[in-house]
């Protein structure tokens, strides 16, 4: 199966693993309309949504960037409107926007809690819900959101509650949507890698160079995805999914060219967390 002619909604994915996401879609042909803030480029981070989007339709796909903010009802409506009416239907939804702070709860900001709340468990919840009209239209639905397998060990309970909290959302809300919209046949399942990915927020929150170079590209992560949004979505619901498992069970025995650093041995690869 192909993402050929495939319309695909994503919350963020003006950079990183979400943007890897869709140029491996866009290089089967596949429209994607990306839902994100960064209407001008950040002092820090590089890309925008219109950036992302001449990535999109060099690497063969069609692009409908939407600047705005999935915490907005208005701005994911209009999204799903505008996706709708650009292309003809929605076919995937996917939930990669989300905010990280690793605070410890007595440092955490209430902000910052508020913030990671909205992005990462209602705006999952609610672009979801707001494309689920459109999404029964379509041959082969899927819903795929970017967090963890619920993990209750006291090691990741405790470790940063919050952030915690609002990634186990994430995965709760997905879940619960696959069992809901099961008779819909709309697939709906969580993807979470085994180790770290080499993105700003491991370049600025989670250790720098040193575990930059100990983590694997995007790609990883988009081939995946792919792998996980070309399955029939009546038989393959209800999951939380682990890249390299994901990879694993469709043939690929050989990561090594998913190092960042080539040549760095899969046993110095840096453990992503929420995985015992």
């Amino acid at each position: 199966m192909s993402l050929a002619g495939k319309t695909i909604l994503m919350s963020g994915g003006s950079r990183g693993i979400g943007l890897a996401i869709a140029l491996r879609a866009a290089a089967d042909g596949a429209n994607i309309a990306m839902l994100a803030k960064t209407d001008s480029p950040h002092p820090k981070l590089e890309g925008t949504v219109h950036t992302a989007a001449e990535a999109i339709r060099a690497a063969g796909g069609q692009a409908l960037p939407i600047v705005g903010d999935v915490r907005d009802d208005d701005d994911i409506t209009g999204a799903v409107l505008k996706t709708e009416g650009e292309f003809g239907g929605i076919d995937i939804v996917i939930n990669n926007a989300s905010v990280i702070d690793l605070s410890r709860s007595t440092d955490l900001a209430a902000k910052k809690y508020d913030l990671m709340q909205d992005v990462n468990v209602r705006g999952t919840f609610m672009l979801s819900r707001a494309a689920v009209p459109v999404l029964r239209e379509a041959s082969n639905p899927h819903i795929l959101s970017l967090s963890p397998p619920l993990n209750i060990s006291p090691k990741w309970l405790g470790a940063h509650t919050g952030y915690t909290l609002a990634k186990y959302g994430m995965t709760m809300a997905t879940l619960g949507l696959a069992a809901e919209f099961a008779a819909d046949g709309i697939a709906a399942n969580t993807l979470w890698p085994r180790t770290t990915i080499a993105t700003a927020a491991v370049q600025n929150l989670l250790g720098g160079d040193k575990v930059m170079a100990a983590s694997r590209t995007p790609e990883v992560y988009a081939d995946a995805a792919y792998a996980v949004l070309t399955k029939p979505s009546r038989e393959y619901t209800g999951q939380t999914l682990i890249v390299e498992d994901v990879l694993e069970a469709d043939g690929v025995t050989d990561f090594s060219k998913y190092a960042a650093v080539p040549g760095t041995p899969d046993d110095r690869l840096f453990p992503d967390i929420f995985l015992d």
